[in-house]
């Protein structure tokens, strides 16, 4: 009976201990390789939405004397791609700012001008992995593209800012300026609800 304990308690051990270095090679991949892990997931998270947003372009135009748009695309639709080079994003625009829009890529928000148009440009992300995680690594000066059918807009980060959520002033919409203005829940690992958002500035710099 005794032999058979030992041989139960050894086995045990010998579990605990294999669990215990396959634990620590898991934690080593991620810390080596988390960054390539990350870039990964976000590739493959645009390629899934660009399959599945194929056909929600809107055909927009802008009126180039006017710098308004012509028409405007449906609510919800995606009209537009943003790029960062910078932290390796590249997502989907759409129209709006529910949950549901979030779920899918960078929302848009409907009280706020539209690219090219000369005025402030609201977006925003969830602070996921595929999203915005990695916005503590951009700095001054980085661009940020935003690509829609009727033109080619970059912008360069000139600040950025931590804020609550009813600091709705830190977000002024004006028409004399054209600022892109994007923002994300903070802390950037946080799951569940946030009362701070982290705040990108970025004022145009190009359009083709």
């Amino acid at each position: 009976m005794k032999d058979v304990k030992n041989i139960i308690k050894v086995t045990i051990n010998d579990l605990i201990v294999a669990l215990f270095i396959v634990l620590i090679i898991f934690v080593g991949i991620y810390l080596y390789f988390g960054k390539e892990i990350s870039n990964l997931i976000a590739l493959v998270n645009q390629i899934a939405l660009k399959v599945e947003n194929t056909d929600e372009n809107k055909e927009i135009e802008i009126d180039k004397i006017t710098s308004k748009l012509i028409n405007y695309p449906e609510y919800g639709t995606q009209y537009a791609t943003i790029e960062i080079p910078k932290i390796n994003v590249n997502l989907p625009i759409y129209f709006g700012d529910t949950l549901e829009i979030l779920k899918k890529g960078v929302g848009h928000s409907s009280g706020s001008y539209f690219p090219g148009e000369g005025g402030s440009i609201i977006y925003m992300g969830h602070n996921s992995i595929n999203v915005f995680r990695r916005f503590s690594e951009l700095q001054k000066e980085n661009v940020i593209i935003v690509k829609t059918n009727y033109g080619e807009y970059t912008y360069k980060i000139y600040d950025m800012k931590l804020i609550k959520e009813t600091e709705v002033d830190k977000l002024p919409i004006q028409k004399d300026r054209e600022i892109l203005m994007i923002y994300t829940c903070y802390p950037f690992n946080n799951i569940g609800y946030a009362t701070q958002r982290y705040v990108i500035y970025a004022e145009l710099e190009d359009s083709v």
